[in-house]
């Protein structure tokens, strides 16, 4: 007959290897989902564009954010971090973000981080071109 300490202790392994196989069975069904958000921006107006101290060049841009982000939440999903940057290459380096935006072409992309509840968590972009800073400071 086993004692009542080796009966727990049956139990208690039991219940973590099922507990640890069904996050490994949800973290495999989440990869079989693949997300297709769509974004569309458009930059209604520049409030200001202007030199900081150090060098560094300051805008303030007015957005209309268009985004369909349903695809990313599955039952898996925890957290979204969604975040538009303004990036712009030169001769020197492919992607660069801050200075020297006088009257340069530059993309708007939007990042997202989706954090699952189990499981990996990843990142992926949307590219949107067509843009330009104006070529004075305002």
């Amino acid at each position: 007959m086993h004692s009542l300490g080796f009966r727990v202790n049956a139990l208690l392994t039991l219940g973590v290897t099922v507990l640890a196989l069904m996050c490994v069975m949800a973290s495999l069904s989440d990869n079989l989902s693949v997300p297709s958000p769509s974004a569309n921006v458009q930059v209604l107006n520049f409030n200001w564009f202007q030199k900081q101290s150090e060098g560094n060049e300051e805008v303030s841009l007015t957005f209309k954010i268009s985004a369909d982000l349903q695809s990313m939440f599955t039952w898996n999903t925890k957290q979204v971090f969604v975040f538009l940057a303004a990036e712009y290459e030169t001769p020197k380096n492919s992607l660069n973000q801050g200075s020297n935006l006088r009257g340069k072409e530059f993309n708007l992309t939007m990042h997202w981080h989706v954090m699952p509840k189990t499981g990996k968590m990843f990142a992926d972009k949307i590219v949107m071109t067509g843009y330009r800073m104006p070529k004075e400071y305002r």
